[in-house]
């Protein structure tokens, strides 16, 4: 496998070097690239959750020797100091079987404030200590308790977890590299070890916007994935087509079966609707929803997590008032299209995990890479691409015929 190395300098005040090897980028379609359109709401500029207004993000990827095939990803959710000003949060919990930093206090004051860091299963708490020492580190902080926020999958299939390989260095690149605008996907920062369907999966990304006359808000959607299932997409059975589907050896007595049913899922819900912690625990279950398009079914070992946080600036309130603090925010009548749009962007982030994923290798194993012919040609076989086409962009009616 080719190599590149790229030399992050000084970072701040850690004042070091960090030399990060990376597989060289190959070139894979995203999802809409081939024609696989999922929902009918349009996408933002970028089709990323950084269509977000003030979400960035940023990646460390760590392949090192002959079983280090790991990273971190950080998502940086708004602009300032996110412990003075925390913003609205929610963690939803589909299946609880995971390390996840952070949560309790999440679910106990409805905010957040620090980013979030993805990254492997053992390398949560090296990884959350390395956010708590950023957090110090910014403008107006003193020594206060903080509650840093990271989330894991479990990369073992082709990482040495155990040697505990991300470490400050690689927290404080990602969080350095954190910007808007296109997010790179697939088998990079936290999804550079992890899988998808028994196939190579990683980082993936989407968004939604909803029209003016449903608020115009944007709901932006990053999966990390690492679990199983039977991959469906746009109803394409596309597991069963390639033979990689949940319990095909007592199925099937002459198979042979190395699929993983168990293994997790990280998603991070952004949007710029104004909505309290009870509305974005409300949105954060749709996310599970488009979870459960693609084929999954939550098995007994899958930590499935949705955090999900409001940019708007007017629900970001100070942490110290004497006086209350009065804050817009959706009514439950008008939730129902963000549910949609958060239900679409998850499904579609999924598939960008996987279409962009290439093929990582080491000494503890192979995740091999979806191969992208035999899959349009199964999307093709149930007539699973080119969506949008049937959609008539003035009155959305079915066109004749079709």
């Amino acid at each position: 496998m080719s190599q590149i190395v790229r030399i992050v300098g000084f970072i701040g005040a850690l004042a070091c070097s960090l030399v990060v090897v990376a597989a060289a980028t190959e070139e894979r379609p995203r999802a809409r690239d081939v024609g696989l359109v999922v929902g009918t709401f349009p996408t933002g500029k970028m089709n990323a959750i950084t269509d977000v207004a003030g979400v960035k993000v940023g990646h460390t990827t760590i392949i090192s020797g002959a079983d280090i095939r790991t990273g971190v990803t950080a998502i940086i959710p708004g602009p300032g100091n996110l412990y003075t000003h925390p913003i609205p949060a929610w963690v939803h919990v589909g299946n609880g079987y995971g390390k996840m930093i952070g949560e309790t206090q999440i679910r106990e004051f409805g905010e957040i404030e620090t980013p979030i860091l993805l990254t492997c299963t053992l390398c949560v708490w090296s990884a959350a200590n390395a956010l708590k020492e950023w957090v110090y580190e910014q403008p107006g902080m003193g020594e206060h308790t903080v509650n840093p926020v990271v989330g894991e999958t479990n990369d073992s299939g082709v990482n040495n977890m155990w040697a505990d390989p991300v470490q400050k260095e690689h927290v404080y690149a990602a969080l350095a590299n954190a910007s808007g605008g296109a997010v790179e996907e697939g088998s990079v920062g936290a999804g550079t070890g992890t899988q998808a369907f028994a196939w190579k999966g990683g980082i993936g990304t989407s968004s939604r916007v909803l029209p003016e006359s449903l608020g115009g808000y944007t709901v932006g959607v990053l999966v990390q994935t690492n679990y199983g299932g039977t991959l469906t997409m746009n109803g394409a059975p596309v597991g069963r087509e390639l033979g990689q589907y949940s319990y095909r050896q007592q199925l099937e007595a002459a198979g042979t079966d190395d699929h993983q049913e168990d293994g997790s899922i990280m998603m991070v819900l952004a949007t710029d609707a104004p909505l309290n912690a009870r509305s974005l625990d409300r949105i954060a279950m749709r996310s599970v929803m488009g979870l459960a398009r693609t084929g999954s079914f939550a098995s007994n070992g899958s930590g499935d997590y949705v955090i999900a946080f409001s940019t708007d600036p007017g629900v970001r309130r100070p942490r110290i008032s004497d006086a209350p603090v009065n804050t817009p925010e959706l009514v439950n009548e008008s939730m129902s299209p963000l549910f949609a749009a958060a239900a679409e962007a998850t499904e579609e982030a999924i598939y960008n995990a996987i279409f962009k994923a290439t093929t990582v290798t080491s000494s503890r194993g192979t995740l091999s890479a979806i191969p992208i012919e035999d899959l349009v040609r199964i999307l093709k076989k149930y007539n699973a691409l080119r969506w949008d086409e049937t959609i008539s962009p003035g009155n959305a009616e079915i066109k004749p015929g079709e």
